[in-house]
């Protein structure tokens, strides 16, 4: 008995059937509709984009904490781990470092590390090089457990994009990243890479 090959499901494939699709059908068309007709004299033109944003990020908020559950970790807590993670070893980095990477506010930013020590995963350590500061290290613990997370986070967000094409998501990213930059700059080139150009 022959065998047919299953063909590959590409990822234009996973994106048709959303195709359809009426921005003015999802809750913040109908949200717009309503201002148009009550407020013609006001632009709301903005909410097509800043809107959708805004929910957005419940939403992949909430796909992001359900991926890393079986971790027992918060998307905040998993975003610690693997920033320190990926910045390489010895996986160390200062608090302000931490902090303007993952864009919360000092106090948050305490008690997420208290948190992840009382757990093992990440240890804080007076600075050699500076003995007034302070160094956040990962841990072997927290090193096992940000690698095993990394997988299922990464499949989220695929999951979270799923109904965009390739050239798509690309060009969604450019104007994701212009809007960013643009309203806030300090996002953009890092320091050292500005330093070199």
């Amino acid at each position: 008995m022959k065998h047919r090959d299953t063909p590959t499901q590409t990822a234009a494939d996973t994106a048709a059937p959303y195709s359809h699709l009426d921005p003015d059908d999802d809750l913040i068309g109908r949200g717009i509709a309503q201002w148009r007709r009550e407020r013609p004299d006001i632009d709301s033109s903005g909410k097509e984009v800043v809107g959708r944003l805004i929910r957005l990020e419940e939403v992949v908020l909430r796909a992001i904490n359900a991926s890393q559950e079986p971790y027992g970790l918060k998307y905040i807590e998993y975003a610690v781990l693997t920033t320190l993670r990926v910045d390489g070893a010895p996986y160390c980095l200062a608090p302000s470092q931490l902090q303007a990477r993952l864009l919360c506010s000092s106090g948050g930013l305490s008690n997420i590390l208290k948190r992840l020590e009382g757990q093992g995963l990440v240890r804080r350590e007076v600075d050699k090089a500076d003995r007034r500061g302070v160094l956040v290290t990962l841990t072997t613990k927290g090193r096992h457990l940000a690698d095993k997370a990394m997988p299922a986070h990464a499949r989220a967000e695929q999951e979270l994009l799923a109904m965009f094409t390739p050239q798509e998501r690309e060009v969604l990213a450019r104007l994701l990243s212009r809007m960013l930059v643009v309203n806030a700059p300090e996002l953009g080139r890092a320091p050292e890479a500005e330093a070199q150009a």
